[in-house]
């Protein structure tokens, strides 16, 4: 079965950067619309573009150079060539309603990042999880060897302090993302599958479509996949690749890995892991923390090496100093002894990965225990994975589940944050679970909670980052008086 989506045409050939004419950006304060919204303005290419709601991010957008509107309206695309959107602006905006009358090039978000890869050695990095961080590492990586890479990633990278930029080298790196089935449309030379597991279910109908999308995906890859071992259906696609003559370099724990990932030893919140690349033993020496980071590491590794050439040695410095990307694991302060975390994860593979790496943090340093506020992002993954999601949050010592993040989605009668919080309550083991907190009383209770040495986790793909500037606020009050 073919990916398809029934908005975009994603065999159509992809038009060069410099064929698109004045570009408009509907919604061009989205992570990834403001990424391609950077990469268009260092082209050269004149930019406008329009969000619902004002903010930093926009008037980053307006310094560099391009025209935003709040608000949409038809008005806004006079003297436009092309019109870009991602998959959550819906048809009956009047921006895209009015650049399908006229018959303007309307372009998906990846199409028109696809467009800016013209020229370069492009590698895509894919995923159910991981890709962000896998993304940053790679770019950060050549960066230390020298490449100065291109790039579009899906969070700010930290020590870079941004999403996208355009650099001087052949390298353009690209996160792929697989939601919509819409990272079919890149066509890389280099290929990263981190992990193939079921998710975006509201899009693909089934696990079985899920692995054809990865499939495609593979079947895009000029020249080398990069996939894990550890994962089974990233291994999967691997053996499959492998018997169709693909070049295949995997990476994991496992005897037969190209890169084989030993003994890993924590250290404060990094780890320092033993390697071994084509029999040739390393070591992989990070500062971020967790075994999903190493994997991701070790991906970055394999691309930057096997597939683009660069030295081992710059590519392991790269690493050992990456700082993180924004909302991974990412530390918003530390008050009192109670250190707040924030990070993006939203299906119960990632949320299990923090929960599982915080866990692992307060058990070394001896003492301190694991709060979690978790917002669920979209009703129908609540639903489909509910039980998932209780399982991956457990290692935890105390839960406050938000209401549902419907981003795209209308409420669903039925679906709600207690169809995590019910079984995550019958799960083995001691812990606290409050469900359908309110922003305010969610913080309220984890600060009254809270104690030194605990680690505080803001989880998810919706507002609840917010939370971590009241938090710390909250925190340094009760500090305050308390003298």
């Amino acid at each position: 079965m073919a990916v398809t989506n029934p908005r975009f045409d994603l065999a159509a050939p992809v038009p060069a950067w410099d064929a698109l004419g004045a570009v408009h950006l509907v919604a061009i304060g989205g992570a990834g619309m403001s990424a391609v919204a950077r990469l268009l303005l260092a082209r050269g290419v004149r930019v406008s573009g329009s969000d619902s709601a004002d903010g930093p991010l926009l008037d980053a957008l307006r310094e560099a150079g391009a025209t935003v509107w709040v608000g949409h309206d038809a008005e806004h695309l006079h003297g436009v060539d092309t019109v870009v959107v991602s998959s959550a602006v819906r048809e009956d905006n009047p921006e895209l309603a009015a650049a399908r009358a006229a018959g303007l090039l309307v372009l998906h978000r990846s199409q028109a990042l696809a467009a800016l890869l013209t020229g370069s050695r492009a590698v895509a990095v894919a995923g159910a999880n991981g890709k962000t961080s896998t993304t940053a590492m790679l770019v950060v990586a050549l960066t230390e060897a020298g490449a100065d890479p291109s790039f579009a990633c899906g969070g700010e990278v930290a020590q870079l302090g941004t999403n996208a930029a355009l650099g001087s080298g052949e390298a353009f790196v690209v996160e792929a993302d697989e939601s919509d089935g819409t990272f079919v449309v890149y066509r890389p030379e280099v290929g990263v599958v981190t992990t193939v597991q079921p998710d975006h279910l509201d899009f693909y109908g089934s696990a079985e479509a899920v692995a054809e999308a990865y499939t495609e995906f593979a079947a895009t890859v000029g020249d080398l996949l990069v996939v894990s071992t550890d994962d089974p259906g990233a291994r999967t696609l691997a053996e499959a690749e492998r018997a169709r003559g693909r070049r295949v370099v995997t990476f994991g724990s496992a005897e037969d890995s190209d890169l084989r990932l030993g003994e890993s030893v924590a250290e404060g919140l990094g780890t320092r892991t033993a390697v071994e690349h084509h029999g040739t033993p390393y070591e992989l020496v990070l500062a971020v923390p967790g075994a999903h980071n190493v994997a991701n590491a070790a991906a970055a590794l394999l691309a930057a090496v096997d597939g683009l050439g660069a030295a081992p040695s710059a590519v392991l410095r790269g690493l050992a100093g990456f700082t993180g990307a924004r909302r991974r694991f990412e530390v918003r302060g530390e008050v009192g002894g109670v250190t707040v975390v924030d990070d993006y994860a939203h299906n119960p593979a990632k949320v299990a990965a923090v929960v599982g790496t915080a866990a692992g943090v307060v058990a070394r340093a001896g003492r301190g225990r694991v709060l979690v506020v978790f917002q669920p992002h979209l009703y129908s993954r609540t639903r489909d994975f509910a039980g998932e999601f209780a399982k991956a949050l457990a290692p935890a010592d105390h839960v406050v589940l938000l209401d549902v993040y419907g981003a795209r989605e209308a409420p669903v009668p039925g679906v709600s944050s207690a169809l995590i919080g019910d079984p995550l309550v019958e799960l083995p083991g001691r812990r606290r679970v409050d469900v359908g907190l309110g922003r305010e009383a969610a913080v309220a209770t984890l600060v009254a909670a809270a104690a030194p040495g605990d680690l505080v986790l803001t989880v998810g793909a919706g507002d609840v980052t917010a939370l971590g500037a009241p938090l710390l606020d909250a925190l340094a009050a009760r500090a305050e008086e308390s003298r």
